[in-house]
């Protein structure tokens, strides 16, 4: 096993990218950005999986149903119109 203390870091950055937030710096865009980012990985994965067969188209959908709704309840929450 690799003890380097970096090694847990560069695994997260590559499981889980993460872009440059460039837009108007305000900080509830900061935030519905990274939920943006985290909705967009979480549904490739779920992409991955149902292409694969591990997943049904069903659950597939369910799944990525359940996270828009998330998504859709922080930019509410957040009050980001």
């Amino acid at each position: 096993m690799n003890q380097d203390p970096y090694f847990l870091s560069e695994i997260s950055d590559f499981l889980y990218p993460r872009s440059a937030y460039y837009g108007q710096f305000e900080p509830e865009y900061l935030l519905f950005n990274a939920h943006l980012q985290d909705f967009s990985q979480r549904v490739n994965y779920i992409c991955g999986l149902q292409t694969g067969g591990k997943l049904s188209p069903e659950d597939a959908y369910k799944q990525i149903q359940i996270l828009w709704k998330n998504l859709k309840m922080t930019k509410k929450k957040l009050l980001i119109s």
